[in-house]
């Protein structure tokens, strides 16, 4: 099978396994008309009527606005702090038993506290939480990508009197973007997570308020629109993130075809 072959035919798998189980789940629906599971086009027509005009100025764009300034918060902070964790040993020895503390800790846990001790959770709050839970996965393998760099090159770098930040910019960092990339989808996903729960606890607006409110008041069609918005924003997200890592590692993907030949 040729590479356009195969692509053609992952494409169309991509597709076709969706298309699949919502057709299963329309005949489904019909067949068992449970109020608690209403038909795929009834939900559908409610997306289209919340989603698509009614309410996306007032709950989708305020969601996507949180989800974009706590993921950008977390790269940032994720590659400041893993760049030089990664090159000291002494860094990571006394880091390191925080991260994973604070790592380990479930934001369900958290959010409660802070609702309690601070009456509410305003739209800075909601992002810092956002930001918080999405450092991890960015800050662990931005560690670990630069401790994987062979220290050769940046020996050699250093004997040819390289400053210690051109070597960052020109090795460090080309070097360990693979795995910040990787971490970077993980936090992406962890992002609509956290904007869904921080909405759901204590909000005005977002897809997460529509959520709580939706389930309170019995209105199921609308519930399971807010359900399938949120699937489609953690798929388009990611597809954007895929398509920017593809631009941005071009080079990466012709060093490696490269050296397998």
């Amino acid at each position: 099978m040729s590479g356009r072959t195969y692509r053609s035919a992952a494409i169309a798998a991509e597709i076709a396994v969706p298309l699949a189980i919502l057709a299963a789940w329309q005949v489904w629906t019909v067949n068992a008309n449970d109020p608690l599971f209403p038909r795929l086009s009834t939900i559908l027509v409610q997306f289209r009527e919340m989603w698509l005009f009614s309410q996306f100025e007032l709950h989708v764009v305020p969601s996507l606005t949180r989800i974009g300034a706590g993921f950008a918060v977390a790269v940032v902070l994720g590659i400041l702090l893993g760049v030089p964790l990664g090159l000291s040993r002494w860094g990571r020895l006394l880091a390191m038993p925080h991260v994973e503390w604070w790592r380990a800790m479930p934001p369900p846990a958290l959010l409660p506290i802070s609702v309690a001790l601070l009456h509410s959770i305003g739209n800075r709050q909601k992002i810092s939480f956002i930001a918080f839970f999405c450092l991890f996965p960015i800050l662990l393998n931005t560690i670990d990508g630069v401790r994987g760099i062979d220290p050769t090159f940046i020996e050699t770098a250093r004997s040819y009197g390289v400053r210690r930040l051109e070597r960052i910019g020109r090795i460090v960092l080309p070097a360990a973007l693979p795995q910040i990339f990787a971490g970077m989808r993980t936090s992406l996903s962890l992002a609509v997570i956290m904007m869904v729960l921080t909405e759901y606890f204590s909000s005005t607006s977002g897809v997460g308020y529509v959520l709580l409110i939706s389930k309170n008041t019995f209105q199921l069609a609308p519930m399971w629109a807010a359900i399938v918005l949120i699937g489609v924003l953690g798929y388009v997200l990611n597809l954007l993130l895929i398509l920017l890592e593809r631009r941005v590692l071009s080079w990466h993907r012709g060093w490696r075809a490269a050296e397998a030949q």
